[in-house]
């Protein structure tokens, strides 16, 4: 019996709860902000990485992903006005899903824009690269709006209203409060404009985009009409119950994905290690600290690659951290030690090596482990900051609400 109770418990817990909203959070704006600061910093190369001039050429390009499935927006027409359009919408889309504005559109937006770049010229990306291409995906699954997003100050906005507005409703008698945001004009319009928008892409890439993803997107845009059709004509029924139950249960299921994910990465990477000579002598970070290409401090990279002790420390510490990680996810205490280790190593790399949106992506991975009391201090912290640069705001609405919050009540949330 106690067990059936724990197992109850377990269902109705993953089923009506958004779990993780501060990590899936932190995660959302840890990539769309690495994404973002790379795709501004390489806007003068942008035509060499990904554009007209660079020397994987557009045919070339389509030949590959004729042959590998991929996808790519920008297969769908070589000229160069729709490679600035594309590129203009991924910085559009990764600013707009940091805010968290209209999160869900975004972040399938955000999904197009990684995926239509990335694809395009796959062979300029690196390990940051790779880990932004499959968050970006997984990032769809969830509902990383909940808390630090202008969706969630939205939403807290809508339900103040529908206090206010119930209440004196039943001073007057009527006792109806109003449900939905009626004014809302840019959801219903984003909706339509991205639904025109994907069937041409639909009919244009029909033979180059892989099946799973037309789904995807299609999915995507047929739910949010059920969403707001729900929320408009029974926001307290059992459609809008329904919907929450699924949408919790993606939701859970995507953040499981993202931190099994960053768990392969990590034992992946160290099992790899251990086995190559350089990593079980202890001398593999002499080697990059000796190469020009990733020295942006060379007297830096000097004093460390002439100390020994310290190569060698740094190497068997990496090796051990990474092997051991996803065996400690079950001790808190050891959990949070490593991981801080691990944001320590990635801070290295971005100073030493030269690599700082590689160390940004998987220090917005790693954010996926950090403890709840922690990011809601953080947040506190840097709300408190916030209101001394900008006392004005003092007063405003909060911008995070509890997990088992309504979403905002529009078609695009």
């Amino acid at each position: 019996m106690t067990l059936d109770r724990r197992a109850a418990r377990a269902v109705r817990r993953v089923s009506s709860t958004v779990l993780g909203p501060y990590q899936s959070a932190v995660v959302r704006i840890g990539f769309a902000v690495t994404w973002l600061f790379f795709l501004v910093r390489e806007l003068p190369n942008r035509h060499e990485l990904y554009g007209p001039e660079g020397p994987w050429s557009w045919d070339l390009a389509r030949q590959l992903i004729a042959g590998n499935g991929a996808f790519s927006g920008l297969m769908w027409s070589d000229s160069a006005l729709w490679f600035e359009t594309v590129y203009a919408v991924a910085i559009l889309s990764s600013a707009l899903l940091a805010l968290g504005w209209r999160t869900r559109t975004m972040s399938v937006v955000f999904m197009f824009g990684v995926l239509s770049l990335q694809n395009r010229s796959i062979f300029v990306g690196d390990g940051g690269d790779n880990i932004i291409h499959l968050m970006a995906v997984y990032l769809v699954l969830t509902r990383c709006g909940q808390v630090w997003s202008l969706d969630a100050r939205r939403a807290a906005r809508v339900a103040a209203k529908d206090r206010t507005t119930g209440a004196e409703a039943s001073g007057t008698g009527s006792g109806e409060a109003a449900e939905v945001d009626r004014t809302d004009v840019v959801g219903p319009v984003l909706w339509g404009v991205l639904g025109a928008l994907l069937f041409i892409g639909s009919m244009t890439d029909r033979v180059q985009i892989a099946a799973w993803l037309l789904i995807l997107f299609w999915g995507m845009w047929v739910c949010q009409a059920l969403w707001w059709t729900a929320n408009r004509f029974a926001p307290r029924g059992e459609p809008r119950a329904l919907l929450d139950i699924l949408a919790n249960l993606v939701h859970n299921a995507g953040l499981a994905v993202i931190m099994a994910e960053v768990c392969f990465v990590y034992a992946t990477a160290g099992w790899y290690k251990i086995q190559g000579s350089r990593w079980a002598d202890g001398t593999a970070l002499y080697y990059p600290l000796k190469l020009d290409y990733f020295a942006p401090w060379p007297a830096l990279s000097d004093i460390l690659a002439a100390n020994g002790v310290i190569v060698m420390l740094v190497t068997y510490g990496t090796v051990i951290v990474q092997v051991a990680f996803p065996f400690t996810l079950f001790n808190r205490r050891v959990k949070n030690i490593l991981l801080v280790a691990m944001i320590l190593e990635h801070l290295g790399i971005a100073v030493l090596l030269g690599l700082p949106f590689f160390s940004m992506a998987m220090i917005a991975a790693d954010a996926v482990f950090l403890p709840t009391s922690f990011l809601r201090r953080l947040g506190g912290w840097i709300g408190k900051g916030r209101d001394r640069l900008l006392p004005g705001r003092a007063g405003a609405l909060p911008e995070q609400r509890s997990a088992g919050a309504d979403e905002p009540r529009t078609l695009i949330g």
